[in-house]
């Protein structure tokens, strides 16, 4: 019998990277540049300057994802917060761009088949 995964707004996630990073040395900026480029490689896009985002197929994935940036990716200085939140919830942000609001319609710009 095949189980058949059920694409609900409730159960599908969105991982917000949020973080306040020192940036005064030369070596500050370089880990700072190093956590962003480490955010986009695990397939985060840029909403804001320190705002990062990822869709999740569920919330199991993004306890893991969570936990892979907590143990792995995290500068030694600054501010992280990590918040997830559901596609349902995500779907009622108001979100606007140059004081034009931009549709919030959960779609993403890459599908994992996985």
């Amino acid at each position: 019998m095949s189980r058949r995964t059920h694409l609900s707004p409730y159960r599908i996630v969105w991982l917000f990277v949020m973080f306040d990073l020192p940036v005064v040395t030369k070596r500050e900026m370089k880990q700072a540049t190093k956590f962003r480029n480490d955010l986009l490689d695990l397939g985060f896009e840029m909403s804001q300057f320190s705002v990062y985002l990822k869709y999740c197929q569920s919330s199991e994935k993004a306890e893991a994802l969570s936990g892979r940036i907590q143990k792995q990716l995290l500068p030694p200085g600054g501010k992280v917060d990590i918040l997830t939140i559901t596609d349902k919830q995500f779907s009622n942000m108001k979100r606007f761009y140059s004081q034009t609001r931009q549709k919030t319609n959960g779609k993403v710009s890459q599908l994992n088949l996985f």
